[in-house]
């Protein structure tokens, strides 16, 4: 049996060929490790990632508390989805901060669970309707006060508290002849506001703005020249300290 001839050429050509299948098993198994060690290496990665940004973020009691009572209740906040996201984009941007509440109501566990780390006061006039508030969320900051026609609580509200970031009015009650109405409550924020001595303006978010005095005490004390966002029956204020304000004023 006769072995085979190869010419010069072909001999060459083997040859590259040979070098260049070894080459390429080289190159095709030096991807596969590096595919298998990228991929290993990214999930890892992205795990370490995941779980150092749930380490970051730990749910507060409160929040735990709200999720827990929304989930389960048949009950609804007094707000509109749209009126509650205007306060709560600025929470977003400003908490933890110092967040002043005046009414206690059905959407007080939310509002406080919105600003975790920060302080959230709620004032109402109601001492029955604090105590059944506060007997299914103990955890809630909420003190009885009582409005006066003389505003002689104006003063005392501004002696030894915080400087409030957001100040809602949403209280006292305002809805018959014989209710307290909310101008003590829309003259104190607005005297908290204008008093402010840190940098930034004071959010105040008043609601029933469909209701005559409300709109017209906002108009007197809360300006419409502050007045940056309104939706449903929620306006919006910005109110600057009366330092750096243009005007000089208090007051519109």
């Amino acid at each position: 049996m006769k072995r085979p001839q190869f010419s010069p050429e072909k001999s060459c050509l083997l040859a590259v060929a040979l070098s260049g299948l070894i080459i390429g098993a080289f190159l095709l198994s030096h991807l596969i490790w590096s595919v298998d060690n990228i991929s290993s290496f990214g999930f890892c990665s992205l795990a370490s990632a995941k779980a150092r940004a749930a380490a970051d973020y730990e749910a507060t009691p409160i929040q735990l508390q709200s999720i827990l009572h929304y989930a389960t209740s048949k009950i609804v906040p007094q707000q509109s989805l749209a009126e509650i996201s205007v306060t709560f984009d600025v929470l977003k941007t400003r908490s933890p901060c110092n967040f002043l509440v005046f009414g206690l109501g059905f959407d007080s566990l939310m509002w406080t669970s919105l600003n975790p780390h920060g302080t959230t006061l709620f004032l109402e006039e109601d001492p029955q309707w604090v105590q059944t508030i506060v007997e299914k969320a103990p955890t809630l900051n909420a003190h009885t006060v009582q409005y006066r026609t003389q505003l002689q609580e104006a003063d005392s509200l501004l002696k030894n508290v915080p400087e409030w970031d957001l100040i809602m009015i949403d209280a006292p009650k305002g809805y018959f002849p014989e209710a307290p109405g909310r101008m003590a409550a829309i003259f104190s924020a607005v005297v908290m506001a204008r008093g402010r001595k840190g940098s930034g303006v004071t959010h105040v978010f008043l609601h029933d703005v469909d209701r005559r005095v409300e709109k017209t005490f906002a108009e007197e004390f809360l300006c419409r020249k502050y007045l940056v966002k309104a939706v449903g029956r929620l306006w919006h204020f910005e109110i600057p300290a009366a330092n750096v304000s243009q005007s000089g004023g208090w007051f519109c």
